[in-house]
């Protein structure tokens, strides 16, 4: 280990620079241009370094922690990386390939999310008619063996590497269940599980509102168009698209979502960098999608390829931006695949509106702890540009609503209750070993809020809180806890409908229609003055 870790440290740019063409091939002329004699002192300078440390440190060093680091510290290679922007990192193997998971949204295994409750592995969710849903595993299930080996000190990820396996393959998971004595064992077969970050439902006759999760999966522009055909697309009067709270994903995915509401040869975005030409992505057009008003949800959260979808729709007037302003995350990076199954992520461009906004906003004068905690987002009021229909915008700070609306801050003790989990806890205390059931339209009574204050009444010290807090936040906790059993008695698809029925918010979107409408009937007017400029596909 100790040779190949020498070799890699010596080799390290000099690897990057001979697979840069293969995957970016305007980047050669700049990695041959690169100072010989800088990079040689740099790398003696590094290998000097790690030879101190590895003679010399009080304690044996593993050269897989100093170079790629831990869960708790990163190494000299993200070190590196992370001089350069706040995104460009390095993944190692098992992050590198359930990232392509995601991205591919389909693997073999049982079909279900877990995560770490402090110590334990425990199931968030099985998937609606997965292996892991037909063999009753549940939201709560702590996972104690897995074929009868001992994993109560493992991590979720090395579980979910258990879990996985080829299609027609048994399982045996026992799980820890509150109400119950003994732990439950279950064969599970394997199968193939294919997820989707979509759901389009009507909120009311011919208003459909469609959430996207997450950009992550390559599958997205596929089921937005079958989940729209089945309702029903040319029956839609308006739509409120949710990209609240989505992190983004993949360009491709985002130029399919936001060009299929555009005219076909309509810029999405394009990206620019150092090391490459410009490169445009324009849209291709669903028919049915050019015909209803759209307002687009967005939040703080709302970062990347959110950004490209809600930058295109508001630069061309084609949808009215109702809430806050998005996290301002207009970095491109290329993934660059290392030995060993690894791989960097590589920023190599800039991103950009059709109006020519950037998107991302300032990092280089603050720390990256306030950059990701989002204290500040200021306008940048250099960089002013303009709609189709010649309204003003600004860049370099993500994308500011058309009609901004403020969600409810949370109390101390709202934030105290979410951030411990008192809501899933109960769920699990709330239904024991019982098969989770509720009526339909079932809502939290008083006998159900009397229990969950006994339930906080019995959380270890030093939780505290009065009846006055209890009171304040009366309806919020009725539609915490209704999510919560919702999820467990039915799935997370009713539980969400439900809570986005009630949602304030998408009742303004739903009131803010008649403003997207009149964007519309602009933008098609527009459309009609300038379809001859437009490239023709």
């Amino acid at each position: 280990m100790k040779n190949k870790t020498t070799l890699f440290v010596t080799l390290l740019l000099a690897v990057l620079v001979l697979m840069a063409p293969i995957y970016w091939p305007g980047l050669r002329a700049h990695a041959a241009s690169s100072n010989t004699e800088d990079l040689d002192r740099s790398m003696k300078a590094v290998a000097a370094v790690y030879s101190l440390v590895e003679q010399n440190y009080a304690d044996p060093v593993s050269s897989e922690k100093a170079f790629y680091g831990d869960h708790n510290v990163g190494g000299a290679i993200p070190g590196m990386l992370h001089t350069l922007d706040p995104h460009s990192n390095f993944v190692d193997p098992a992050e590198y390939r359930d990232m392509q998971r995601r991205q591919h949204a389909q693997y073999f295994g049982v079909g279900m999310q877990i995560t770490m409750d402090g110590p334990k592995t425990v199931v968030m969710e099985p998937f609606t008619g997965s292996p892991a849903w037909n063999a009753d595993l549940r939201r709560g299930d702590w996972i104690v063996a897995v074929d009868a080996k001992d994993a109560t000190t493992l991590d979720s990820q090395a579980v979910a590497e258990m879990l996985r396996g080829p299609r027609g393959t048994q399982v045996r998971v026992s799980v820890r269940r509150d109400g119950a004595a003994e732990p439950v064992s279950v064969t599970v077969t394997r199968g193939e599980i294919e997820t989707s970050v979509v759901d389009a439902f009507w909120l009311k006759p011919g208003i459909v509102h469609l959430k996207v999760t997450s950009f992550e999966a390559q599958n997205l522009g596929r089921d937005v168009d079958a989940q729209l055909q089945k309702l029903g697309e040319s029956s839609v009067s308006g739509m409120v698209l949710d990209l609240r709270g989505n992190l983004g994903g993949l360009v491709n995915e985002a130029v399919a979502l936001g060009g299929r509401f555009l005219r076909n040869g309509q810029t999405v975005v394009s990206h620019r960098g150092r090391a490459e030409q410009e490169q445009v992505f324009r849209a291709k057009a669903q028919a049915a999608a050019q015909k209803y008003p759209i307002v687009v949800l967005i939040d703080r959260l709302s970062a990347s390829a959110s950004e490209i979808v809600s930058g295109a729709l508001q630069d061309h007037d084609r949808a009215w931006l109702l809430g806050e302003t998005t996290f301002g995350k207009g970095l491109v990076q290329a993934q660059f695949p290392l030995s060993e199954g690894a791989a960097l992520l590589l920023t190599i461009a800039h991103y950009y509106t059709p109006s020519g906004r950037l998107i991302q906003r300032d990092y280089q004068h603050q720390s990256f702890f306030d950059y990701y905690s989002h204290r500040t987002n200021p306008t940048n009021t250099d960089d002013v540009k303009a709609t189709d229909a010649g309204r003003k915008v600004f860049g370099g700070g993500g994308i500011t609503p058309d009609e901004k609306y403020d969600s409810p801050k949370l109390s101390l003790f709202q934030r105290r209750l979410l951030n411990m989990g008192a809501f899933y806890h109960f769920g699990s205390v709330y239904f024991g070993a019982a098969k989770p059931g509720l009526p339909a339209g079932w809502q939290p009574d008083s006998d159900t809020m009397a229990r969950f204050k006994e339930f906080l009444h019995k959380q270890p010290p030093p939780f505290t809180f009065t009846d006055a807090d209890l009171a304040n936040a009366q309806d919020w906790l009725r539609e915490q806890i209704r999510y919560e059993l919702y999820f467990r008695a039915f799935d997370k698809k009713t539980a969400e409908r439900a809570r986005w029925m009630d949602d304030a918010e998408i009742h303004k979107a739903i009131e803010s229609m008649p403003k997207a409408e009149a964007l519309l009937k602009t933008s098609q007017k527009l459309y009609a003055l300038r379809v001859p400029d437009l490239p023709r596909q």
